[in-house]
């Protein structure tokens, strides 16, 4: 598809039946991707409860490295769909080699010296002295792929702000496949045991990697390059304020996950065991709303850059009643099914007991997701980037790591179990002035457009 033709599609068809269209392979790919996390959780399941809260442990890890690649995926890519909309391609190639390049070398950092300071890194991370080889086994392979999670998260971003989510998801969805494929086998087969696990998932992600790598080459997407590689200071700059928002959450995520672990590990490796479960299963159910939001990433951002702001505040508000709707219906699945879905990861009395009431407490309030994220989405893609750092940063800076250092202390378990939906509600009542601000700019800018 030629550049015209793109910017042509991106700006005139119905800004709805887009969005749709994006959407579904992005879907498709936050569904897979979640499974296949929650594949790990439910394989390992049946090696025990400490192994089960080893892979919750290096969930935190994970999410550094997922910080990583989207602070460089969808900083670069931020910038690459508003200069196609502008017509700007150049610039494009330059920011979206310059950001693959770096989350590469990054990656490389984070498998160096995580490999060589591993045992403190899983303490750190509130492994317990049961759970500590479990740990260390899983993240040593993880580890070693870290390079290629990194880029991959980079080149899925870049892939889907240039409207290719289609490209994107054969390459992360292959990779997720294979890794839920190869799950059992090196588990069970090979008895590998957490270790087959964690190697079924680097095996995957470097699969996804290539097969990411050679869709930035087809579709008529902005090619990667070495000569295209240009880290000016410029460049840095505009790479930093479209994925600072993004590192934030991620890493405040991993943050409260470390905070999580260390104070469940007080109480018990059930507690832990309870708290991964119960993660894996929210990532899991928001990952449609997350795919739709992400299928309106790009049409945000060439309308954007395109100057129809119109077409901005029409897509967001669809997506925002689109995703309500939706997760208030999973919501509702959970509430019901809490200690069936628990006992489906974990068959254990104690994991059970703790797990249904997180599930139950969260399940309340994922409704708000939906505007919390869009509003982040919205505000991230049209370049306004310290209220969207402050709103990534809000989630757990200001609310959940706060209440879970007090909860715990005064009701211990259960302050676990509530620390994290307390500050949702939170954040989505400081999202919500963010969310009308935006609106209103924009509104503003059409009006100013006509004058």
């Amino acid at each position: 598809m030629t550049d015209d033709a793109k910017l042509d599609k991106m700006i005139n068809e119905p800004v709805e039946r887009l969005i749709l269209k994006l959407a579904v392979p992005t879907v498709m790919i936050m569904l897979v991707s979640a499974m296949y996390n929650t594949a790990d959780t439910y394989f390992v399941g049946s090696l025990g409860t400490a192994a089960t809260g080893a892979i919750g442990v290096s969930f935190s890890l994970m999410a550094i490295i997922q910080a990583t690649g989207f602070f460089f995926g969808q900083g670069s890519g931020n910038f690459v769909s508003r200069a196609l909309g502008a017509k700007r391609r150049e610039d494009a190639e330059k920011m979206a080699s310059t950001g693959f390049f770096l989350a590469f070398a990054f990656g490389c950092l984070i498998a160096i010296f995580g490999t060589i300071y591993i045992r403190p890194l899983a303490l750190a991370l509130g492994s317990t002295p049961t759970i500590l080889p479990y740990a260390v086994n899983y993240l040593r392979y993880i580890l070693l792929g870290a390079p290629f999670m990194v880029s991959s998260l980079a080149l899925n971003n870049l892939l889907r702000f240039q409207g290719s989510a289609v490209f994107s998801m054969i390459g992360l969805v292959s990779g997720a496949a294979l890794n839920i494929a190869l799950d059992p086998l090196f588990i069970f087969v090979l008895d590998l045991g957490v270790a087959g696990a964690a190697l079924a998932t680097m095996i995957s992600q470097i699969v996804g990697f290539i097969m990411l790598f050679a869709g930035c080459f087809r579709g008529g997407n902005v090619r990667i390059s070495i000569k295209s590689f240009a880290p000016s200071a410029a460049r840095c700059f505009e790479l930093a304020r479209g994925g600072t928002p993004s590192l934030l959450r991620q890493a405040m995520m991993s943050v409260s996950t470390i905070i999580l672990n260390n104070s469940a590990k007080e109480f018990s490796d059930a507690v832990i065991a309870a708290v991964s479960v119960v993660t894996r299963v929210v990532l899991l159910s928001g990952s449609v709303m997350l795919g739709l939001g992400q299928g309106f990433q790009p049409v945000c951002g060439f309308n954007y850059g395109a100057g129809r702001f119109d077409r901005v505040k029409r897509g967001f508000l669809f997506c925002v009643i689109a995703s309500g709707a939706l997760l208030t219906v999973v919501g509702a699945f959970c509430y019901i099914f809490a200690p069936n879905i628990i006992a489906f990861f974990r068959d254990d009395p104690d994991v059970i007991e703790i797990g249904r009431f997180s599930l139950r407490a969260q399940a309340f309030v994922m409704p708000l997701s939906s505007w919390i994220v869009l509003c982040n989405t919205t505000l991230q893609t049209t370049g306004q980037a310290l209220p969207a750092s402050v709103l990534s940063f809000a989630r757990q800076g200001f609310f959940q790591i706060p209440l879970l250092l007090i909860l715990v202390s005064l009701i211990g378990v259960r302050g676990i179990q509530l620390a994290t939906p307390i500050g949702d509600l939170c954040t989505f009542l400081l999202s919500v002035p963010f969310g009308i601000a935006a609106l209103r700019r924009m509104s503003a800018e059409m009006n100013a457009a006509r004058l």
